[in-house]
């Protein structure tokens, strides 16, 4: 009995030992070296089998020993079958070698890897560009958490983001660099910016999934256009595919904030888009009945899911000459904050601010955003080849701010009492944002390619619509938990206004390159762009209409709704005598000579761009402006030298110099006055363009086709950088402005690095950004003037850091990718470190924006004929913003409410809640 149970339990533990056999390797691509994702690999005769990882590794478990066949297969390589001998262990990891099936196929694959909609192909224009440059493909930006282009950049080594009012990344900040220094191509064209006041573009308004990739540039060169300290960003729309293919997808889902609270929303179809000016002429005087109520016609619902849907299709004809793509894109959304807003002052002598009141605001929005992508192409042959391509987007966001503001004063307390004299304050607004491109290029090779002429003829268009847009404030009471509105405000206790611009920009490219030979190439070229711009304002003030006694109509009693109120127009006239009614222009000539050679390993890229700018406005509505018609004409000299110099065929540095600037916003010049919620803005005519110094050197690895490592550091030294403080205004006397102005010379440094390496099925992408600038600007303190005993301010020069630049940038996503079981996940956590968000006008005054973690996830399951189910949640660890002011007033700690903390005062606290996307995916 013990012989056959020492029997049993030998072979008991030969049979675990040999299920406990392991089988690894990795398989490659014979010509490239690169790794191949997602083979087949399956030992013959056995049930024994897996697929390739993110590094093209793989290990089968439990193999049985012995001699068997291990069979690879991938489309579009040839099978590879190859005999092993599986040992009880230590066996040696195999490498294995695939071969494209045929020459067709292989044409194919060289052609689709200059589109980078691919992880491996995007790596490959990392390493092949001139300039130190990130790509984002379009398969990442797929299996990603993000539906915006505003939000996928996030993710790239070096850039922050601005968010706007419903948490949503809107504003791209690159090194450290506010969004004023950059630009935004489309196929490596410029467009124009919707914004009312500056001409940098709201990425928000794309939707990521019409992109075939995402390109941030960091450095520039001769052939690009010179305003863009910071960096350019280009984002390259889809190409038509070698093959017919379609692409759609269609999800809905919900906002966690709509499961606690309901959506506030107004009738935005009864908004008029042209004020009683604009219909009726400038000496039209206004009634009541010019003006719906419907944006009056408040009510509080659930809202329906969120729903986002893609189609692309798109085919090449006669013979792959003609190519044809249309994709389409389409987001409804309902998206909003709950937000505590400190209302603040500095007194006396104070060194800090004392707050003077709470406001608790809850935004609705709904957004509905648009965007397609039209392209057709024709090669003519392999010398001459055209293609036109039309963009258009939009974004309407239809918004209601609902704000209770109570006063700290002897009648406030957020105790149990909770007793004081709030105003309400609704606001309904609708925002039409819209930008459209169309460019038509060509490219010619003449006399056996040594010529080679590249040009474009490009129309765009960018407009900004504010029809209508409303504010009703009541005061009110409050006793204990209870609050109610009693009679509407004592002045303009309801304003509507009408704000708009355009811009329209028609432009000619035109390079033309000498090769002489295969190491040296010539370049010369230039642009000439028109840009035209207006703006209108309009602005109407209304009171309401006074019963018989002469008392003002009572909330409750006299009106239920803000529809059943009768108002006054206190200026019939819509104040359009406003100076925020203007025209500008600008034109830009630019031409650039670069000469491109490489020795041995060496490859250099260098030469010169000279930008002549004429910029100019002139006030429609002049209203007491000294210079009601201005303008700036300048010439810059931009020089560019670029070094690449190959250690190996995995890994080289990279180093660049180049001068760049930066110019003012066409609002930014007009000496206009605009009222914004807390401030007043005006623009300065006397505003310079700043001009910048930037070097950079980065060390760049690429182990594999999907894997790298990028260490770099910059170094960039702006002359007249723009900031905006506040400073009291020459034309209005005592009244104090926020306007921008130059500021002598700041200095901005830093180091970045990023990192890609897969394990397998999982993976790791990770990047990290130091920056560390200086900027010294001038601030208002106060002191008792010891002759008289009066208050007086003074000027205190204060070193800080440029607006909107972190110290610590970094980002880390966790991926995970099983080709054979057709699943990819990934967890991105994005870290953005301190930063100032408003300059204050006072000594020690700035607010900061608090270091913030920003958590999303996303998981995709392929099945079948094409079909995958993916799931997206954003913001998952709700994160909120908020803001404060590095010290505390000792009248602060009065306050009952909890806004002081580790020395700090909160000023501002907004909450956006989670959010949860689920839907399917369809591939032809």
């Amino acid at each position: 009995m013990n012989k056959v149970l020492q029997t049993l339990l030998c072979l008991l533990i030969f049979v675990t030992a040999a299920n406990a056999t392991k089988l690894k390797g990795h398989v490659y691509d014979q010509k490239t070296g690169e790794p191949i994702v997602g083979a087949t690999v399956l030992i013959e005769k056995t049930n024994k089998g897996t697929s390739t990882g993110l590094d093209g590794s793989f290990e089968i478990k439990d193999v049985p020993q012995g001699s068997f066949a291990l069979r690879v297969s991938y489309i579009s390589y040839k099978t590879v079958t190859q005999a092993i001998q599986i040992l009880k262990e230590d066996n040696p990891k195999l490498t294995i070698y695939m071969e494209p099936a045929g020459k067709e196929l292989q044409e194919v694959t060289i052609t689709s890897s200059k589109k980078g909609s691919t992880e491996r192909e995007a790596r490959r224009i990392e390493q092949q560009a001139v300039q130190v440059m990130n790509v984002v493909s379009a398969r990442a930006i797929e299996i990603s958490p993000d539906l915006t282009v505003a939000n996928v950049i996030q993710r790239v080594s070096g850039v922050s983001v601005e968010r706007n009012s419903n948490g949503d990344a809107q504003y791209a900040i690159i090194r450290g660099m506010d969004k004023r220094y950059n630009y935004t191509l489309v196929n490596g064209v410029k467009i124009p910016s919707p914004d009312n006041q500056y001409r940098y573009v709201p990425l928000d308004i794309f939707p990521a999934d019409i992109l075939e990739r995402l390109e941030i540039y960091k450095t520039l060169t001769p052939n690009m256009e010179g305003d863009a300290i910071g960096g350019a960003v280009n984002m390259v729309m889809k190409d038509a595919p070698e093959r017919f293919q379609v692409t759609a997808n269609i999800a809905g889902g919900y906002n966690q904030l709509y499961f606690d609270r309901k959506f506030m929303s107004y009738d935005y179809g009864s908004v008029n888009h042209k004020s009683p000016y604009d219909l009726n002429g400038r000496t039209y005087n206004a009634t009541q009945n010019d003006f719906p109520k419907g944006v009056f016609n408040y009510s509080n619902k659930v809202p329906p899911p969120n729903m986002v849907g893609s189609l692309s299709l798109g085919q090449r004809f006669i013979n792959n000459k003609l190519g044809i793509i249309l994709a389409g894109s389409y987001q409804n959304t309902y998206r909003g904050s709950n937000s505590t807003l400190y209302g603040s002052s500095v007194n006396s002598t104070d060194t800090y601010a004392t707050l003077t009141n709470k406001s608790y605001r809850e935004f609705s929005e709904h957004q509905k955003r648009y965007g397609l992508n039209a392209k057709a192409d024709y090669v003519f042959n392999n010398k001459n080849k055209i293609s036109l391509y039309n963009v258009y987007l939009r974004l309407d966001n239809i918004q209601v701010r609902n704000a209770i503001t109570t006063a700290f004063d002897g009648t406030y307390t957020s105790s149990a009492g909770q007793n004081g004299q709030p105003v309400f304050s609704t606001r309904s607004r609708l925002t039409e944002q819209q930008i459209y491109n169309s460019t038509l290029q060509g490219d010619h090779k003449l006399f056996n390619d040594k010529f080679i002429i590249h040009w474009s003829g490009v129309y765009s268009s960018a407009k900004n619509d504010v029809p209508d847009n409303t504010t009703i404030s009541l005061n009110g009471t409050r006793t204990g938990p209870v609050e109610y509105r009693t009679t509407l405000v004592n002045t303009s206790p309801v304003t509507r206004r009408w704000e708009r611009n355009t811009d329209e920009d028609k432009a000619g490219y035109l390079d033309l390159t000498y090769k002489a030979n295969n190491n040296v190439d010539f370049t010369v070229g230039g642009l000439y762009r028109d840009k035209q711009r207006s703006g209108f304002f309009n602005n109407y003030n209304f009171s309401a209409i006074a019963k018989a006694d002469g008392s003002a109509p009572k909330f409750g009693t006299d009106f239920q709704n803000y529809t059943d109120l009768s108002f006054t127009v206190n200026n019939p006239g819509g104040g359009v005598n406003n100076s925020l009614t203007y025209d500008a222009s600008e034109k830009i000539t630019a031409g650039y000579g670069m000469v491109k050679f490489a020795v041995n390993d060496l490859q250099v890229v260098g030469g010169a761009r000279v930008e002549h700018t004429n910029q100019g406005y002139n006030l429609l509505f002049p209203a007491g402006e000294p210079r009601p018609k201005g303008s700036q004409i300048y010439t810059d000299v931009l020089p560019s030298l670029t070094l690449k110099y190959k250690l190996s065929d995995k890994d080289q540095l990279h180093a660049s110099y180049f001068r760049a600037l930066n110019r003012p916003g066409f609002y930014e010049i007009v000496p206009s006055k605009v009222v914004n919620e807390d401030y007043q803005e005006r623009g300065n005519p006397d505003l310079k363009r700043a001009i910048a110094d930037n070097f950079d050197l980065r060390y760049e690895l690429f182990p594999n086709a999907s894997e790298q490592l990028l260490a770099g550091v910059f170094y960039k030294r702006i002359k007249d950088p723009i900031e905006y403080t506040f400073q009291p205004d020459a034309t209005r006397g005592q009244d104090t402005y926020y306007s921008p102005g130059n500021f002598g010379t700041a200095n901005n440094f830093g180091a970045e690095l990023d990192y890609i390496k897969f394990f397998n099925k999982v993976g790791i992408k990770a990047n990290y950004t130091y920056t560390h600038s200086r900027i010294t600007t001038p601030k208002t303190s106060r002191r008792i003037n010891a002759t008289t005993g009066d208050l007086e301010p003074f000027l205190v020069d204060q070193t800080r850091p440029l607006f909107g630049q972190s110290e610590h940038v970094a980002n880390v996503s966790l991926l995970y990718k099983d080709t054979k079981r057709g699943w990819d996940a990934q967890l991105a956590a994005a870290y953005t470190g301190e930063r100032i968000n408003t300059v204050s006008q006072f000594l020690n005054n700035d607010l900061w924006q608090k270091a913030f973690i920003q958590m999303d996830a996303s998981a995709e399951k392929r099945f079948k004929h094409g079909l995958s189910v993916f799931v997206k949640a954003g913001n998952i660890l709700n994160t909120p913003l908020k803001l404060f002011i590095k010290g505390t007033n000792p009248e602060n700690d009065k306050i009952y409410e909890n806004v002081v903390s580790n020395g700090q005062t909160l000023i501002r606290n907004d909450y956006y809640k989670q959010s949860y996307l689920i839907g399917l995916r369809y591939k032809l």
